[in-house]
């Protein structure tokens, strides 16, 4: 993939190319006084909000969804909905995963940069092509209005030693970064009124010298419990006056929309409540399986003799129940007849088909051959005990439903015909 196909870095590309950005990074490492992480809210958009937060092999089986679901993809990247950098494990592993599988796809991360020069060389070699630091001032002066706290070496410090320590930290990722060829580097500003509005100049001079490539002026968008969201967002007329300033010394990225966690798809686009749904998806995997969903399938499948718990052996089954979630409701959609008994592995070929449209099945027992067929064919099997609107709102929620999981599996006690 050509490195100028980044939607983010090439106002041209944005518009043919895009990004999904994979949620891996939980934790954080500074408190920004204008920031309060939302995990989930799926009705928001801007930086920190994510409505699940994944596992590296979670996040490459959801990468294989969206790959299937959308064919413009050009970058994978991880922008929280912390740090990526304060999570280096999971960002390494993850970033890893990928370069393996995809390795045409470009890489790119977003960070503060506090945590970022101990991993420049890893970053590098995995391939990372396009980073992001997040620096709203050069002089501590201002910093300190900014951040309520910054964690270093195991040491919480208050705003102004941790201002100097965090523009200290950038500066030097940002020169590790640039001393390692083929990296691209963008420095994202905030614009915040009364606070470091009149700063942008400075900042955009001072990165200029470190080598960054694009630097990019992002209003600041009031957060609801933040310690700043008493302030109003800058107007357009006001940064692009910021903009133009800044320019003297950088070239200026036009397009931010200020993306989530979780964005996926072209710049400026909304969730994508099928894509959505399947995240959630892998997020209810086991954290180290790498088996993906199957994208489109947004209904569960349930097993019960009576339509009130999860209690049937899919062996068993005559029916199985299929709900469906709309509007945040969940509800019975149907109930769909099982392939006829005494088939072999035919059957459980059949089955697949049946449950072509779900994403998860859940019964209380199951034999290893059915079990084995229907997980590869993108069906999340789930042996549990317990009421069906229980297990059914976890599912669509992306909740673990390992409380519910059977620790005992008794001996089949029907006639022995319904598992082949």
């Amino acid at each position: 993939m050509d490195i100028r196909h980044h939607p983010c870095f090439n106002e041209h590309a944005h518009r043919v190319f895009g990004r999904v950005h994979l949620p891996v990074a939980p934790r954080c490492n500074i408190q920004c006084r204008y920031c309060n992480r939302q995990f989930d809210c799926v009705n928001e958009s801007r930086p920190g909000v994510t409505s699940s937060v994944l596992s590296p092999r979670q996040a490459l089986a959801y990468l294989d969804a969206v790959m299937a679901a959308k064919d413009n993809i050009a970058v994978a990247g991880i922008a929280g909905p912390g740090d990526p950098m304060a999570n280096p494990e999971q960002t390494i592993e993850t970033l890893s995963l990928i370069r393996e599988k995809y390795p045409d796809l470009l890489l790119c991360l977003a960070t503060n940069g506090l945590n970022l020069e101990p991993y420049a060389d890893r970053l590098a070699d995995i391939g990372v092509s396009h980073v992001t630091v997040t620096v709203n001032a050069v002089d501590p002066a201002v910093g300190e209005k900014l951040y309520s706290w910054v964690r270093f070496n195991r040491r919480v410090h208050g705003p102004a030693a941790g201002a100097r320590i965090l523009m200290e930290r950038q500066q030097a990722a940002i020169c590790a970064l640039k001393a390692r060829p083929g990296i691209t580097v963008k420095v994202n500003f905030i614009v915040i009124p009364g606070i470091n509005d009149f700063h942008a100049e400075e900042t955009a001079r001072e990165m200029a010298g470190y080598g960054v490539d694009l630097f990019n002026c992002m209003a600041y968008r009031p957060a609801p419990g933040s310690a700043l969201a008493h302030l109003h967002e800058p107007d357009a007329v006001a940064v692009g006056k910021i903009r133009k300033a800044a320019e003297k010394y950088l070239p200026q990225m036009r397009h931010c929309t200020r993306c989530r966690a979780d964005a996926v798809g072209l710049l400026g686009q909304g969730p994508d409540a099928a894509l959505m749904e399947t995240m959630k998806s892998c997020a209810a995997m086991d954290k180290d399986s790498s088996r993906p969903p199957s994208a489109g399938r947004s209904h569960v499948a349930v097993a019960s003799m009576e339509g009130l718990l999860v209690n049937q052996h899919l062996g068993e089954a005559g029916r199985l129940l299929i709900y469906r979630q709309e509007g945040g409701a969940v509800s019975l959609k149907e109930a769909r007849s099982t392939p006829a008994r005494g088939s072999g592995d035919l059957r459980w070929e059949q089955m697949a088909g049946v449950l072509s449209d779900c994403q998860t099945l859940l019964v209380s027992g199951i034999g290893d051959r059915p079990k084995a067929v229907l997980e590869k064919s993108g069906i999340d099997v789930k042996v549990i005990d317990g009421l069906i609107d229980d297990a059914v709102a976890g599912v669509f929620a992306g909740k673990s439903l390992r409380h519910m999981t059977r620790r005992e599996i008794p001996e089949c006690t029907g006639t022995g015909m319904g598992c082949g």
